[in-house]
Order: C-alpha cells, then structure tokens, then sequence
C-alpha cells in the first residue's frame, strides 16, 4: 500500500509543479494575437485584454510606433456575441476596453477599435496574397485619443449591422 501512496503523490506533486510554470490562457491569447511593430507592447495589453470574458469577443490586439507615437489596435468580433448585447452595452465594452488598454500602457496616444464580421467568398476565391479578396469587413470603428471620452468620439456604425447585431434599441 505504501509504494502505491508515494507514487500517488509523486504523480501529483509533478502536476503541480509541472502546472505552475504553464502559462495562463490570457498569455497564451496574447501571444498569439499580438501584433504590430511593437508586439512585446500588444503582448502586455493582450494579457489584460484577454482575461475578460467579453461579451463582444477581443480578437486581437496590436501595437504600432512610429517616431514617438505609439497606436494600440484592437479588433472585437462582430458576430457570435457571447450574450445578447444592445447598443449601448456594446459601447459601454468599447468604453472598458479602451480604458484597459490605456492604463496597461500609459505611453499609449491612441487607441483604434474596430468590429469586423466575415465576408461569404466564392470556392476557389484567392484569399491571400497580392490577388487577395477581402473576407472580413468593418461594421464599427472609433479612434480614441488619450484624455478623450469615447462616447464622445464620433464612431463609424454600419447601419445594417447594428438593426441586426443588437437587442432592438436604436
């Protein structure tokens, strides 16, 4: 019975040492849908990002800097919300987001968020490369600069999207 019971708990403690060192499923997220010039920057928001479960799914988040000026990407699902979602709930995640994503990185000016939702493409329809068809388009995008209210800012809302999209509250 003895050798039974020390081989149980050597299985066990080498899971559980063997578990601790693993990475959690928001740095796995993050590392994986990072990108951008400044990836290890989109890595470091992603890790907050990804640790949400929002009800408009972040898909990716990416950081780009050019002399100075540092612009956070964040791209959100439009389809497959994990709850019913209006209007209004869609912009208070859009709020949410935008302030994590500035408080992770405080060197951060900008933050452009866009939803985006599959385009049905033909069979054979070449879908990378430079003959490539598009098979995403945006359906909401907002730019928020730093200091700014993002329900101030003036966002694009593709019409036909949002009659559909959200609970009926327009």
């Amino acid at each position: 019975m003895r050798p039974l019971l020390a081989l149980c708990l050597a299985v066990v403690l080498a899971r559980g040492i063997a578990s601790a060192a693993m990475p959690g499923i928001a740095e796995l997220d993050a590392d994986a849908r990072a990108a951008g010039n400044l990836k290890d920057l989109a890595i470091r928001i992603g890790d907050r990002l990804f640790a949400t479960p929002w009800p408009a799914q972040v898909t990716q988040v990416s950081a780009n800097g050019v002399d100075g000026h540092v612009v956070i990407g964040v791209r959100i699902n439009g389809v497959h919300f994990h709850h019913a979602l209006s209007r209004s709930d869609f912009e208070g995640e859009v709020s949410r987001v935008v302030a994590q994503a500035f408080a992770a990185a405080p060197g951060v000016e900008e933050v452009d968020i866009w939803a985006s939702v599959p385009i049905v493409v033909g069979k054979d329809v070449i879908v990378s490369g430079d003959l490539a068809v598009p098979t995403t388009k945006p359906v909401f995008t907002l730019s928020v600069r730093r200091g700014t209210d993002p329900s101030h800012d003036r966002a694009f809302w593709d019409e036909e999207w949002a009659r559909t999209a959200f609970k009926q509250d327009w």
